[in-house]
């Protein structure tokens, strides 16, 4: 799907919209897992076990990492546009610059959203298709 910029990638929305169904299903499955693992896991749940909580700290880190990197290339424009806004009688030019502060904003959860979103939704698929106990 093509988005507002004429890339490939998923909106915040779009994002949004799949993690709130995949989400659950992952809890739910994952919960099961444990339940059934009982106190003495087998080595294949203390695997999955284990990539549960590293997949969270990656997500988190590639997320942030993301985030970062879009707010800094954002820095330049905002600023401008802020200050032109500031000095500017103009109602136009602030109504400009709103616009540029939330694309900018759009763009930084966007970039954010998409490593979780990734995950996310490749455990769902895999975590649905795992042979069951």
């Amino acid at each position: 799907m093509v988005n507002r910029r004429g890339s490939k990638a998923k909106s915040a929305t779009q994002q949004a919209v799949e993690m709130a169904f995949a989400v659950p299903q992952v809890i739910m499955r994952r919960l099961t897992r444990m339940a059934l693992a009982g106190s003495k896991p087998s080595a294949r749940d203390r695997k999955e076990f284990q990539r549960m909580g590293a997949e969270k700290v990656a997500a988190f880190v590639e997320s942030w990492g993301k985030m970062s990197a879009q707010a800094a290339r954002n820095s330049r424009t905002l600023t401008s546009a802020l200050l032109k806004s500031m000095v500017s009688p103009n109602p136009k030019s602030q109504s400009n610059a709103a616009r540029q502060i939330s694309k900018a904003t759009v763009d930084i959860v966007e970039k954010g959203l998409a490593p979780v979103h990734r995950r996310v939704v490749a455990n769902e698929k895999r975590l649905s298709r795992a042979k069951k106990r």
